[in-house]
């Protein structure tokens, strides 16, 4: 990595910590941050998320752990509630890295995606729909709900992405550094109790 992009990293890792911005959106405001061009070369997610975990582990080594507890818990609430849609969680709840400015997002695989809008409306839960890239760049639906988080005291932003049902394989394959990219139920209580 190269003096430049340790610097746009590092200023990304404190968008997304402080602000709680997404790696793409928080690299572009590094950019801005630093007065450099759009056309800047730009670090990976991974150089980013390293940068990440040493800015929480000097200046939020103190809170984060309660609240990344706390969002995990909260997680594993919605995914309980839509077990019948093959819920994951990922991003940084699931990979440790998350503050309580971080957003849930949860991967469902089911085959009918309309089911889980009638799911929410069945349990009174108000959500957005739109469409986002998806786990393979294709368009997916995602409904987005805010959820009042009791650990926490405020709301929090709860994405779910809804995926085919047989699209569930290749979104467990590890990733470059041999760490699954997201976990069922079952691995989030562990990652809860651990």
């Amino acid at each position: 990595m190269t003096d430049l992009t340790d610097e746009i990293a590092a200023s990304a890792a404190q968008c997304v910590v402080e602000e709680g911005l997404e790696y793409g959106p928080a690299k572009r405001r590094a950019l801005k941050v630093l007065g450099l061009p759009p056309k800047t070369p730009l670090p990976n997610n991974e150089q980013v998320e390293a940068q990440v975990r040493e800015y929480i582990e000097i200046f939020c080594a103190d809170t984060q752990p309660a609240e990344l507890l706390a969002l995990r818990q909260h997680a594993l609430v919605w995914m309980t509630r839509l077990a019948a849609h093959r819920p994951y969680l990922g991003g940084a709840v699931w990979h440790g890295t998350a503050t309580r400015l971080s957003d849930i997002y949860l991967q469902l695989f089911c085959d009918d995606a309309k089911s889980t809008e009638i799911e929410l409306i069945n349990q009174g839960v108000d959500f957005e729909a739109r469409t986002v890239n998806g786990l393979h760049g294709e368009p997916v639906e995602a409904l987005s709900i805010h959820s009042f988080c009791q650990d926490l005291g405020e709301e929090i932003g709860v994405h779910l992405l809804i995926n085919d049902f047989d699209d569930v394989r290749g979104a467990l394959k590890m990733d470059a550094q041999g760490r699954s990219p997201r976990g069922d139920a079952a691995a989030v209580k562990r990652l809860i109790e651990a």
